[in-house]
């Protein structure tokens, strides 16, 4: 039974490290091994720390924000949502602000597993997103945003979008 003990744990052992690092794992007492891949298990499963979960959420916070200001054609919450360089695409910010203050239709976009990468005072944001005119799907496609942290707030330098009306999920109304 012994001998079937080790080779099951040689098995496991051989499946949960690369060749390369079995090499190294055999020369190591039992109890280190042990040590090793159990660190290595807690390490791999925990989640991120409770200030980087923070920051990612202030940046869809944020993607949020511009989004409820569109909404309620809200002008002064859309032009404080970007740094005063801030673009779309090509453009300035004033021209978009303007026609969604000034539509009469009721624009609803929504986003839904987002992706966000911060580094000190600069984050991206990926959200895919479907639009909606008057409550009737529009389209969907990917938002991409480019933020600087300024005065310990989020603000949106750049965005750039795709939109299309194939492959969507009209449904999808956020997470």
């Amino acid at each position: 039974m012994r001998n079937l003990d080790k080779l099951e744990r040689a098995k496991l052992l051989r499946s949960a490290l690369r060749p390369r690092q079995l090499s190294v794992a055999r020369k190591l007492p039992y109890l280190q091994r042990h040590l090793i891949a159990a660190l290595f298990a807690a390490v791999m499963t925990s989640s991120l720390p409770a200030y980087a979960q923070n920051a990612e959420q202030d940046v869809i916070d944020a993607v949020t924000d511009l989004f409820d200001a569109m909404r309620n054609k809200d002008g002064e919450a859309l032009r404080s949502a970007f740094l005063p360089e801030g673009r779309l695409g090509t453009d300035d910010t004033e021209g978009w602000i303007s026609s969604v203050t000034t539509s009469e239709a009721y624009l609803d976009e929504v986003t839904f597993d987002e992706v966000v990468l911060i580094d000190d005072n600069v984050a991206m944001a990926w959200t895919p997103y479907n639009l909606y005119v008057n409550d009737e799907f529009h389209h969907c496609g990917i938002d991409l945003f480019s933020f600087r942290k300024v005065d310990g707030q989020w603000k949106i330098l750049q965005i750039d979008d795709t939109r299309r009306t194939e492959d969507c999920d009209p449904e999808r109304r956020g997470n």
